[in-house]
């Protein structure tokens, strides 16, 4: 089966259908002789969020994720060279967008407030105290001859 024409299953309800993902191949950089001079292994693999079927809350997180991978205009960019061979490089490039859209199906858990212990405080303005002696240490030496 070709795997360029397979939709990529992240989730039991999330699926990415092959024509949401343009795979383009282009000259791999690094060594590789004269077979890297022409052979267009390395792939170049874009997918717009915003026209995407993904959820709509999926999408947003997406967008807020902080990876320079994800274009401003929404538009995840990957570039996969690591192998030799064409077939793997977009299988890697796959792998790559189905890891990063399944960091973005984990609801981040809102955080509670909370406040320090006694004990906590305690011993932060103990520590700021011996903290403030070393420093008072390090200044002029009073002596009874001034």
């Amino acid at each position: 089966m070709n795997p360029e024409n397979t939709d990529i299953q992240i989730s039991g309800e999330v699926t990415i259908p092959s024509r949401e993902i343009e795979l383009t191949a282009i000259r791999s950089a690094g060594p590789g002789g004269q077979n890297v001079n022409k052979v267009a292994t390395a792939i170049h693999l874009r997918f717009d969020i915003t026209a995407s079927s993904l959820p709509a809350g999926v999408r947003e997180r997406l967008m807020a994720h902080a990876d320079r991978r994800i274009s401003r205009d929404g538009v995840v960019i990957i570039k996969a060279q690591r192998y030799r061979s064409q077939d793997r490089n977009i299988e890697d490039a796959r792998t790559r967008l189905q890891t990063l859209i399944e960091s973005a199906l984990i609801e981040a858990k809102p955080r509670r407030a909370t406040r320090p212990t006694r004990a906590s405080r305690e011993r932060r303005l103990a520590g700021k105290t011996v903290r403030g002696k070393t420093k008072v240490l390090r200044g002029r030496v009073k002596g009874s001859d001034d």
